[in-house]
């Protein structure tokens, strides 16, 4: 079953049965979770006191939040340096290829997936690189301060400041109006941004865009010291 409807948490339940039985048979923990992840079936849930939202809009699975979610099933049985470099780090213990990775959480996971990995990481990493591109014309110019340069970038891409944007994407969402954006909803909102900038520009302006923030995000995990392979 896929993220795509709230379900019953049987699949959630044998996904963490799965998980625990797989480790203590001897897998590796991260082939194990990444088994369990294919498993789950719930989109979001509350869970000691927290709430966890797997799946953005439908469409966009944020897996890290539901290893995260996992990996508290299995406290202890994870060694401390691979979890914290896991999860805080970007840093998986075992490199997979995107067949492999794709085949352990299955098809339709890996799609929302992907959908995440564009819709939200690539968005991100987009506003970033524009906002690079402004400030280097500033210091061409001879300019040292950069204050509003984050809305500058926001209105390049997407035509409109950040503030104006979080305001149409609340009133679109029927949001209440807050001071604060939790980390749930900036994910959410980006996603939005995707999604607006997609039905917005010019088809050429889309991918010239995307192909920018791809190409610094390859950058950043070459840094990392990741495999890069273009996901397709």
């Amino acid at each position: 079953m896929g993220l795509g409807v709230m379900s019953s948490s049987a699949g959630d339940i044998e996904a963490i049965r799965h998980f625990k039985e797989a480790i203590a048979e001897g897998k590796h923990w991260y082939l194990a979770l990444l088994e369990a992840v294919r498993l789950w079936s719930s989109p979001e849930e509350d869970h000691n006191g927290r709430h966890y939202r797997y799946l953005i809009d439908g469409e966009a699975f944020d897996w890290l939040v539901l290893a995260e979610r996992l990996c508290e099933e299995v406290d202890g049985l994870i060694p401390d340096n691979e979890l914290i470099s896991f999860l805080f780090f970007d840093r998986p213990p075992i490199e997979l290829s995107k067949d492999e990775f794709e085949e352990l959480i299955g098809k339709a996971k890996y799609q929302a997936y992907l959908n995440y990995l564009y819709g939200v990481l690539v968005e991100e990493i987009l506003t970033l690189a524009v906002v690079e591109e402004i400030r280097k014309k500033k210091r061409v110019s001879g300019l040292s301060k950069y204050g509003g340069t984050l809305d500058e970038a926001y209105q390049h891409v997407y035509g409109a400041t950040q503030q104006e944007l979080v305001n149409r994407f609340r009133r679109e969402k029927h949001y209440p109006r807050r001071k604060s954006v939790s980390i749930g909803e900036m994910r959410e909102f980006t996603y939005w941004l995707f999604k607006q900038r997609l039905k917005g520009c010019e088809k050429s302006r889309v991918a010239s865009d995307t192909s920018k923030a791809l190409a610094k995000l390859y950058a950043y995990m070459r840094v990392k010291g990741h495999r890069v392979s273009q996901p397709s």
